[in-house]
């Protein structure tokens, strides 16, 4: 059985860091939800070993391949002989902040445990991501969540409503590592968040909850992605927020057709990428046999 992997794209809606960790991480509270933005992933059962291609030329083939280091993950904690080909066709912008990287090993473990009947449950599924990385499990708990500690920590949210994105990725990759070891905590901590609480009471509302602590590192090293959120909000957007730790920015809009208007107004001559994509707030199925 060969099988055919929808592998999402996702964006912050509001990302506060509250401090650092012993381990070198930082507590997190976040709002994520994965985008109608995909790669495409093929696994084809072999008795061979763990394989991967990718239509990227840029990206590893070998265990500095997420994907690739999830299928061995899986394997392992399976105890099953055989491998997989794996074929990897990107579409989501690498080290835009949009974790594709994360949503391909998810995708992968996700696939492997299909073709394996469903072996391990979501919480090992989960906590083999957790090894990956730290957005892996929010790709297999696969809803609208608020994530806590490192990002792993996950509670569902039903608060939001089917806005339309439009994402606008300049060509420059960005690190996340440095992004977090140039981030002044001070500063951060003085921007009052909201409660989970609060957000299990009220619908998510982009004029007051739209927040990422990381742009002032982000936008202080690149000032252009300032004007991407001038230009995405001058062309209707109910508000503008980069993802992540960036570049990637996305505007939020009441539908497609708005989106669509925006992104045709926006400039072409600079060498960004846009993506209109749909918030994914419901089940949507990701895996075909083919």
């Amino acid at each position: 059985m060969t099988l055919r992997i929808l592998s999402p794209a996702k964006v912050n809606l509001f990302l506060y860091v509250l401090g650092r960790r012993p381990d070198g991480y930082h507590d997190l509270f976040s709002l994520m939800c994965r985008i109608g933005l995909y790669d495409e992933i093929i696994l084809n059962p072999t008795s061979a070993d763990i394989s991967i291609t990718c239509s990227d030329p840029a990206l590893p083939v070998d265990d500095g391949n997420l994907a690739l280091r999830a299928a061995r993950r899986y394997v392992e904690a399976c105890g099953r002989s055989g491998g997989v080909e794996i074929h990897l066709t990107k579409r989501i912008p690498v080290a835009a902040g949009l974790g594709g990287g994360s949503s391909n090993a998810a995708s992968v473990l996700l696939g492997l445990n299909y073709l394996h009947g469903h072996r391990l449950p979501r919480e090992e599924l989960m906590r083999i991501g957790r090894s990956l990385g730290a957005d892996v499990p929010f790709f297999i708990f696969q809803s609208p969540a608020l994530a806590c500690g490192i990002g792993d920590e996950l509670e569902a949210y039903q608060g939001l409503s089917p806005w339309q994105v439009l994402i606008v990725c300049p060509p420059f990759p960005v690190s996340t590592r440095m992004v977090y070891q140039n981030l002044n905590l001070q500063l951060t901590n003085c921007q009052k968040q909201p409660t989970k609480a609060h957000l299990k009471q009220t619908a998510f509302n982009p004029s007051l909850h739209l927040h990422n602590d990381l742009e002032a590192v982000t936008l202080a090293l690149h000032p252009e992605l300032v004007g991407i959120k001038v230009d995405l909000r001058a062309q209707g957007a109910v508000g503008a927020l980069m993802s992540g730790s960036g570049p990637s920015v996305f505007g939020l809009f009441p539908d497609a057709a708005a989106a669509c208007r925006a992104a045709a107004a926006l400039p072409t001559d600079r060498g960004w990428r846009q993506f209109s994509a749909d918030l994914l707030t419901g089940p949507v199925c990701m895996i075909r046999e083919i």
